[in-house]
């Protein structure tokens, strides 16, 4: 599966749009991680649990949006974009989204 933020795809000829693919993961702060985090606020610097946790996300939102675009059909996802809300204190959802379409 191409996956790319492009509007195109060099060398490869768009010939069916066939909706939106999506995919989205919701993700909860633990108590550890917390602990952690709030020692890090204190002292200063990157807050890596946070940052391993974002990445995870990341990579469980592209991979569903990519199982979506294959019921679809798809060969490739253009127009790949992210986007992250909090569902409720302490979780987050992080959604990835993009066009699927037919390559000639």
């Amino acid at each position: 599966m191409i996956i790319t933020t492009t509007d195109s795809i060099p060398n490869r000829e768009i010939t069916i749009l066939l909706g939106i693919a999506r995919g989205s993961t919701v993700r909860a702060k633990n108590t550890f991680r917390d602990f952690l985090a709030g020692l890090k606020n204190v002292i200063g610097g990157e807050i890596e649990e946070y940052t391993q946790l974002q990445a995870q996300s990341r990579e469980q939102a592209i991979y569903r949006m990519v199982q979506d675009a294959t019921r679809l059909q798809a060969d490739a996802i253009v127009n790949v974009r992210f986007t992250t809300s909090m569902v409720m204190m302490g979780a987050s959802e992080i959604l990835a989204y993009g066009t699927a379409v037919r390559l000639r």
